[in-house]
């Protein structure tokens, strides 16, 4: 089924661990249907093992400013 909303969350230049954890609260409260668009200043690479752990997909894109945009939904 895909997504029907999306929800936004930046996280750029936040300390470790905040990034993560905001993540994390974001996709515990997100609905089976929703998705979830990251804007981040750096690649979460430990990030993707919880995500693929924890039934989800994600997409990134890099953009030159090296800031990322991850969209991150409930795998079907």
């Amino acid at each position: 089924m895909p997504a029907q909303a999306i929800q936004y969350l930046d996280v750029r230049w936040l300390p470790p661990p905040e990034p993560f954890e905001h993540i994390m609260d974001a996709l515990n409260s997100l609905p089976d249907t929703d998705a979830l668009q990251v804007l981040i200043h750096r690649e979460p690479f430990p990030l993707y093992d919880v995500l693929r752990d924890g039934g989800f997909v994600w997409q990134v894109t890099a953009f030159e400013n090296g800031n990322f945009e991850i969209l991150i939904s409930r795998a079907t």
